[in-house]
Formats: structure tokens, C-alpha cells, sequence
């Protein structure tokens, strides 16, 4: 079985189904609200683990009623939750999503106890990287904690993917200790400072990452790194709300290569992931098993 360290956030997330996005200043009414489990770092672990693999994630919640509800659904799940820290200074992290017919979606979030998620914490949980087969992260807990996680990491051979979401105004200064860089084309042109996919990934590819996996959403995956770059197209499916698509890819993706999957049939399962995900309303609710992705992989 895949073991996949996952180092992130873990939210409450409330979602309001619209007709359509609000402009500034404009009220959208007749929405649907649907309360549930998020934050990428969650997400992405409840992933993995629907996907086969043995789960660990380092992150912290807040001494309240929503932390202790996001453990015990990740529990449920079958995730480790040793490494979750609490705060008893900082409310669990919360979401507001607005989601539209189209599935687009508009996401503010309270980070809460996922910035008080330190270096120190993640050092006493060496034995979960050692542990692992390949360490996963993203950007919404402090960066020094991330980038400790992947230097620990690499220091024992351990594979690393780092998911540069949301990616920071500060920028990313240790590219170098990531295997697999997995932007969306935003956050690729926003981090290289300059538009175009493949531009963006070879100059983060020169900055450190040895190779950078571009999500396109319904264009599919740009993917950069080992010879010539090339795509993967996209699975066709009925849209129904994106929130969580990509962290279904992240999880699919550690869980495909941790199983030594050839490079493109890991992306095409990680497509197929991120692709199910669409269809289902909410975050770790829309999260799909093995046995969804290997059908629709075919």
C-alpha cells in the first residue's frame, strides 16, 4: 500500500449553491448551503486514501467544535491524525465557497489554526516523513513548516510534491526541494512572472523544480520535466462544481507515482480523479474512490 505524508490545511467548509456568481456589491439569492469538510490539505489526503493508499497528514485545527468534527471525519476516512496539532489560541480554518450552474466557484477562506502550524511541530513528526514513500504539501499553512517538511524529506530520498496553492505574494524560494511542481495555469504564470504555460514551467523548472505539472482544467495537464514536454487531455464529464478538483489530482498523483505508474498514466489517473470530482458537489464529499477512477480511466 501507497504511505503518503500529507502537509496542509484542514477547514470547515460552507457552500452556497448559486444560479450564477454575485458581482461586487450585488446579493445573489435562492442559494443552497451545504456544510462540509475542506481545506487542501484534508482534501488531499481524503483523497489518497479513497484511492488506495495509507494516510497521514501533519496540519492543526482549533480547540472547538469544528476541529474536533474535522478530526473525527478524517479518522473516519482512516486517516492519521496523530500529526494534526491543536490550538487552543486559533479557531479551526473555515471556508466560504459560492459555487454557479457552471460549477465556477468563488472561494474566500479564514485560515485560523492552519497558520499556527509550526516548524517545531513538524520536526517532532519526523518519524511520519520517514515513514512515508512520498511527502505531499500546499500553501495554505506557514511556508517555513512547508518547506521543512521537504527538506526533511529530501534529506532521506524521500520523493516531494508541492502543490503552490494559494500561491504566496512572498513567491516560493525553495523550488529546489520539490520532485513535482503541480500549478494551475494561473498560479504557474503568476510564480514565473510571466504568461504561457510552457514558459512558466521551464523557468520554474530553472528555479529548482525538477519538473511541473500544469493544470489546465477542460484543456487538460501540461507536463514538463522528463524529455520533450507534452499534454494529457482532459476526461469529458458534466460539471457540476470544481471545488476540490485539484486536490483530487494531488492525492490521485502521489498515490499513482508512490505505485510506480509510468509518468503519463499517472497523470491520466490523476485526471480521471480531478475529472469525478467535478461532478459532485462539495469538497471531500465529491472526493471519488478507486474503483470510479479505474473505471473511467477504462
Amino acid at each position: 500500500m501507497p504511505r503518503v505524508l500529507v502537509v496542509g490545511s484542514a477547514n470547515v467548509d460552507f457552500t452556497l449553491a448559486l444560479s450564477r456568481l454575485p458581482t461586487a456589491g450585488e446579493t445573489v439569492t435562492d442559494g443552497t448551503l451545504l456544510v462540509n469538510h475542506g481545506g487542501k490539505g484534508a482534501n488531499q489526503a481524503v483523497a489518497a486514501r479513497r484511492l488506495g493508499a495509507d494516510v497521514r497528514l501533519i496540519g492543526c485545527v482549533g480547540d472547538d467544535a469544528s476541529g474536533r468534527a474535522v478530526r473525527a471525519a478524517l479518522v473516519a476516512e482512516g486517516v492519521g491524525t496523530a500529526g494534526v496539532a491543536t490550538s487552543g489560541a486559533a479557531a479551526t480554518g473555515t471556508a466560504l465557497i459560492l459555487v454557479d450552474r457552471e460549477g465556477r466557484n468563488q472561494i474566500a477562506v479564514a485560515p485560523g489554526a492552519n497558520r499556527a502550524l509550526t516548524v517545531e511541530h513538524v520536526r517532532e513528526r519526523i518519524d511520519d516523513i520517514a515513514w512515508a514513500d512520498i511527502v505531499l504539501a500546499s500553501c495554505e499553512v506557514p511556508l517555513e513548516a512547508v518547506r521543512c517538511a521537504l527538506e526533511l524529506a529530501r534529506r532521506r530520498g524521500i520523493a516531494t510534491v508541492l502543490n503552490p496553492a494559494p500561491v504566496p505574494d512572498v513567491g516560493l524560494d525553495f523550488l529546489q526541494l520539490v520532485d513535482h511542481l503541480t500549478p494551475n495555469a494561473g498560479e504557474a504564470a503568476r510564480l514565473a512572472g510571466v504568461d504561457g504555460d510552457a514558459a512558466a514551467a521551464e523557468i520554474l523548472m530553472a528555479r529548482g523544480a525538477r519538473s511541473v505539472v500544469v493544470t489546465l482544467g477542460e484543456r487538460g495537464v501540461l507536463a514538463c520535466g522528463d524529455g520533450p514536454p507534452y499534454r494529457v487531455p482532459a476526461f469529458g464529464v458534466e460539471v457540476v462544481d470544481t471545488t476540490a478538483a485539484g486536490d483530487a489530482f494531488n492525492g490521485a498523483l502521489a498515490v499513482a507515482l508512490t505505485e510506480g505508474r509510468e509518468r503519463p498514466a499517472a497523470l491520466r489517473f490523476a485526471s480521471a480523479a480531478a475529472a469525478l470530482a467535478c461532478t459532485r458537489r462539495g469538497a471531500q464529499a465529491s472526493l471519488p474512490t478507486r474503483a470510479e477512477v479505474e473505471r473511467l480511466v477504462g
